[in-house]
């Protein structure tokens, strides 16, 4: 057996490796909602994410 017939088994699965489908990526922007039906915890999520955005901006500058 020689070394190129373990290169061909080993390169098959190449082919078969699973890709994400089109309809399942996303855009990564940011989905709205309302403020009336925002609990507790998007709250404490969107004053998290305020902060982030302040210590970001005064890195940058």
């Amino acid at each position: 057996m020689g070394r190129d017939d373990r290169r061909k088994a080993r390169d098959k699965n190449k082919q078969k490796l699973p890709q994400v489908p089109q309809n399942m990526k996303s855009d990564g922007l940011d989905v709205e909602f309302s403020q009336e039906v925002a609990d507790q915890n998007d709250l404490e999520a969107m004053a998290r994410a305020d902060e982030a955005d302040k210590r970001a901006q005064k890195r940058k500058s």
